[in-house]
Order: C-alpha cells, then structure tokens, then sequence
C-alpha cells in the first residue's frame, strides 16, 4: 500500500494533468478561432499527452490498490489577447505541474517509497522536456511571430506535429 500523503497527491495529480489537457484544448480551440491550425495542432497534441499522464498516474494508483477519485475540471481563466498569450501561460503551466512533481517525488522519498520515486523519474525527465519545448516555442515566436510569411511557416511546422503516445511501463 501507499503511504496515504502520497496516494492523495498522486490523486491530485491525476486531476491536475486533466486540468492541464483542459487548459490545452482551450489554447487549442483559441488558435484554431485565430486561423493558426497549426499552433492549434500543437497544443490539442498537448492535451493529449497531459490526458495521457493522468491516465498513467491513475492506472498506478489502481495498481497499488488506491482507489481514485475524479473531481471536477475548472474552466481555464487564462485570458488570451494576442498569439504570444498562450504560449507564456503554457510555459508557465509546465513550470507549474514540475513543481507538483517534485513535491510528490519528496514526499516519496520522506518515507523511502523508492517503487513511487522510480515511478516519478519518468515524468521528471518529462517535465524537463515540457519545459523546453514550451521556451522554444516562445523563442521562436519571438524571433517569426512578427513577420506573417515567418508566422505562417512556423503554424506549417506546428502543424507537421504528430501523436505519439506515452512509453512508460507500469
């Protein structure tokens, strides 16, 4: 069994990572208003993966004989102005989901549940990956979004984007 300070937050992060595809799908549905299909693609991929995550951390906890509890999605607040907008806040989310991360990696290891911080290592590595591609993506924004034919190059290369599901074995 769990230790229950862990098992909780590892259910809290299963509603989480659904807020988090949530938040996505909003960023998506703002871009494809926006005639950017490709950040758009880009970003409904992200929900997919983060929907992804919260599967893995619930099919563990149902592993480890926790039961898990949904609660309900809050709506995304994030108030999108200009093409940049979605882009910060993503990085900012990312930043956000590593800290929570790290907080159920300590408490893992507070009470030497090395089968959990095995568990975790794979979304630190994660996490990592987020969060540069999330800076890249506003690096590049930053150095094309301001030309049209830059900007429509960069929504071709979002656009290119495929699903590739999770490799992580339980």
């Amino acid at each position: 069994m769990l230790d229950t300070k862990v098992a909780e937050l590892l259910n809290t992060q299963v509603n989480k990572e659904f807020y988090s595809a949530y938040l996505y799908l909003d960023f998506s549905n703002y871009y494809m208003d926006n005639g950017l299909e490709g950040f758009a693609n880009w970003y409904k991929i992200q929900a997919q993966e983060e929907r992804d995550h919260a599967m893995l951390f619930m099919q563990y906890l149902q592993n480890n004989g926790c039961k898990v509890t949904l609660d309900a999605i809050d709506k995304p607040d994030k108030e999108l102005k200009n093409f940049a907008d979605p882009l910060h806040a993503g990085y900012e989310h990312e930043q956000y989901v590593t800290s929570l991360i790290h907080t159920i990696y300590e408490a893992a290891n507070d009470v030497k549940d090395f089968r959990t911080m095995q568990f975790l290592d794979w979304f630190v590595k994660e996490q990592g990956e987020e969060e540069t591609n999330a800076d890249g993506l506003i690096k590049k924004y930053d150095l094309f979004g301001s030309d049209p034919r830059a900007l429509y190059m960069l929504d071709n290369e979002l656009g290119a984007r495929v699903y590739s599901a999770p490799s992580l074995v339980l």
